[in-house]
């Protein structure tokens, strides 16, 4: 995973922070790793079992973890609990992705939590907002009630899941600003659904629709079959569209859809890569991700 540009500021914007990451799943881990990359220190509590994550996607659980510390916690155990509220004690913000009912029976509602430590903020991440926070969900749920399924085709991200972290992220950082401020700590809800309609807003709007502009209806921005792969096109400005036609020799008024299917089926997918790059024509390889080097 790429460091953020958040972390390039010395010292971090974040620096001197404690953060306390209470959950499993990818929301939470997502954004407790952007609060580190800001500067915060990290705390990851999860349960003795360990997390899901990390047996299915232990590559990506390791890269969501570098630099935080993990303690594994039985949060309704009496001892463990007391550990965790030792950690709390010296903590600027928690990041729960519990249902409201298991907050309160780990003693974790904002009442109790508040009376306890005053001056730590919470950013609680369900899935559904208040007062449905209670039901119960999952990333592909999710994206199905957004209307961002394409059936029988899976999802190729995580878009909520993701979406929702980097909104928990925010939500922390808005928090520490307000209670430095002199606002107080406060706390936050994020939810997940609400996170993935609003990642459906282009094509509720209409923008990627397949009859709008940016779903097919141009014929600068789409995908096209090359001889071995396929290449990405996103000439939408006027002045690409007219650099795409001089670049191909082709006249403005003789290009179309028909026309850029037939030149970029002559020539593979890396040869219309390089070339784009040599006329500053926004277009690209389409590829299959890779996992980093440094994961």
């Amino acid at each position: 995973m790429a460091s953020s540009p958040l972390a390039s500021p010395d010292p971090p914007p974040l620096a001197g922070l404690r953060v306390v990451c209470a959950a499993v799943y990818v929301p939470a881990l997502v954004a407790a790793r952007r609060l580190r990359d800001a500067g915060a220190e990290v705390a990851v509590v999860v349960p003795p079992g360990g997390d899901p994550l990390e047996l299915v996607a232990r590559g990506w659980y390791d890269a969501l973890h570098r630099g935080c510390a993990t303690h594994r916690l039985d949060l309704k155990a009496a001892a463990d609990a007391a550990r965790f509220d030792e950690l709390l004690a010296g903590a600027d913000v928690l990041v729960t992705a519990f249902r409201p009912s298991a907050l309160d029976r780990l003693g974790l509602d904002w009442a109790s939590l508040h009376a306890r430590h005053p001056s730590l903020c919470h950013v609680a991440i369900t899935g559904f907002a208040p007062p449905d926070a209670e039901e119960p969900g999952h990333d592909l749920t999710y994206q199905a009630r957004a209307g961002l399924l394409c059936p029988p085709a899976m999802p190729r991200t995580l878009l909520a899941d993701l979406a929702g972290g980097e909104r928990a992220a925010l939500a922390a950082t808005a928090l520490l600003l307000a209670r430095e401020r002199g606002g107080g700590a406060r706390r936050a809800d994020v939810s997940l659904a609400e996170s993935a309609t609003s990642l459906a807003d282009p094509l509720r709007f209409g923008l990627t629709a397949s009859d709008g502009i940016l779903g097919g209806a141009l014929p600068g921005y789409g995908l096209y079959a090359a001889r071995d792969g396929w290449v990405a096109l996103a000439a939408l400005e006027p002045h690409f569209w007219l650099r795409l036609g001089a670049a191909l020799g082709v006249p403005d008024a003789a290009l179309d859809r028909r026309e850029l299917e037939r030149i970029f089926a002559a020539e593979s997918a890396e040869h219309w890569e390089r070339w784009a790059r040599e006329n500053a024509i926004p277009l690209t390889a389409v590829r299959t991700p890779q996992t980093p080097n440094d994961e």
